[in-house]
Formats: C-alpha cells, structure tokens, sequence
C-alpha cells in the first residue's frame, strides 16, 4: 500500500498532537487543582522510558515527526513530575 506524502505528514502531525493534548491537559488540570496525587509515578516513569527510547528511534530513522512529539512529550512529563513533586511537598506540609 502506497502512501502520499502529505497524507504520511498530516498523520504523524496528527498523531503527535493527540498524544500531547493530554500531557497538556494533565497539566491545567494539576495547575487548577495544584494536586497531582493520582498521576502515578510508575506511569510516568514508563512514559518517560518509552519516550526515549522512541526519541532514539526517531534519530536514528531520522523522522523529525518522531523526535519532534517525544522532544515535547519529555518535556510535558518533566513539567508534570516537578508539579507533582511540589503539590505533593506542599500538600504533606499542610497535613502537619
């Protein structure tokens, strides 16, 4: 099966929008709430994990697609576990 090239564009465009929308989603939500708690940890640490690895892939294939959504994917993720740390710090000092 033969696939235009516009149509390859518009798919991996779509595709990474999709997947960050809820990185971002994630993060207004924490923002508003300023609680995190129920992100997992292990979640993150997994999503992180296959970001990479992705990210590698996507250099190595050398698809600007693949690196551009892991690029931001890394960089939403860093922003939600530094907002869940702090949330978290703050929400045990309030416990005190």
């Amino acid at each position: 099966m033969e696939i235009d090239g516009t149509l390859l564009t518009i798919l991996g465009v779509a595709a990474g929008i999709l997947i960050l929308t809820g990185w971002v989603e994630q993060i207004y939500k924490g923002y508003k709430t300023k609680s995190l708690k129920d992100v997992s940890k292990f979640l993150m640490i997994f999503i992180s994990a296959g970001a990479i690895l992705w990210l590698i892939y996507g250099m190595i294939v050398d698809d600007v697609f693949i690196i551009g959504t892991n690029l931001a994917a890394i960089a939403l993720m860093m922003i939600v576990l530094g907002m869940k740390k702090k949330y978290d710090r703050q929400s045990k000092r309030n416990e005190i």
